[in-house]
């Protein structure tokens, strides 16, 4: 549990969070999800602070990078993103809970942040866990991972996201092998497919998101947060959201300082 500070000095108290560890840094947060009892099965409780940083990162936008628990070798523990939603609460559930979207909701409210979202994945990410993945902008993944959505084997759908977003991720025929025939692809599988970006050892995981969130760093932070908002512009709205933009970034006073910039190291 560690508190936090946005970029006006403003406190995200996140003492009272119990299923996740936070990070915070000048231009990006981890966020670890910490339920290592139930392989970070998600929760309503852990929805609900994940709910707390999404507006943490709405007020002060930041690069988020999402991360499950490491192994430990001391107690013979596995690496693991999320395994899932908690099947214990959802078998309760029914079709008023469905219909409130509890993780679609904040599933599409992470994927919408201003800034990117970077998922490192390890261990099992698995059907709510995957679909939290799929919200990301970025997946690096370990030769552990294992990735998949097993909902029809449990008689219902991977209904937060998976059926649109693994389509426009890795394709019809990729996703049908995942959501019809329930296929859990290896962290190899993921790389081939593009459904994540990177494969690295487990131990450069964080590493290699962190080098990721530092290259997005030295871009301008606006000339990103609004490239983000036009990519994920519906296709009609373009090119007229395009040019828009572009209207607005050409008076942006980073554009005049980094061209500048580059034009100065040009001479020399």
């Amino acid at each position: 549990m560690t508190e936090v500070m946005n970029d006006a000095g403003t406190r995200l108290d996140a003492s009272g969070f119990v299923t996740l560890l936070v990070e915070e840094r000048e231009d990006r947060l981890l966020v670890r999800l910490h339920r290592p009892a139930v392989k970070n099965a998600i929760d309503q409780e852990m929805v609900a602070e994940l709910h707390g940083v999404c507006a943490h990162l709405e007020s002060a936008p930041k690069i988020l990078i999402l991360t499950g628990t490491p192994a430990d070798p001391g107690t013979g523990s596995k690496a693991v993103f999320a395994s899932g939603a908690d099947i214990a609460q959802l078998r309760e559930r029914r079709r008023d809970d469905a219909l409130a979207g509890i993780n679609s909701g904040i599933f599409d409210r992470i994927a919408k942040l201003p800034m990117p979202v970077i998922a490192a994945l390890d261990g099992f990410a698995l059907g709510g866990g995957a679909e939290l993945a799929y919200a990301a902008d970025f997946r690096i993944g370990t030769p552990a991972l294992r990735m998949g959505n097993p909902e029809t084997s449990l008689g219902i759908l991977a209904a937060a996201g998976a059926t649109w977003r693994l389509k426009e991720l890795v394709g019809e025929p990729v996703a049908k092998h995942i959501l019809l025939a329930g296929k859990i692809f290896t962290g190899e599988d993921c790389l081939a497919v593009g459904l994540i970006t990177e494969l690295v050892d487990p131990e450069r995981l964080l590493d290699a998101a962190h080098a990721l969130a530092d290259r997005i760093a030295a871009q301008d932070p606006l000339a990103v947060r609004i490239t983000k908002a036009v990519f994920h512009t519906p296709r009609e709205a373009h090119p007229a959201i395009d040019t828009l933009a572009q209207g607005i970034l050409f008076e942006s006073p980073a554009k005049f300082d980094r061209m500048q910039a580059f034009l100065d190291r040009k001479k020399n």
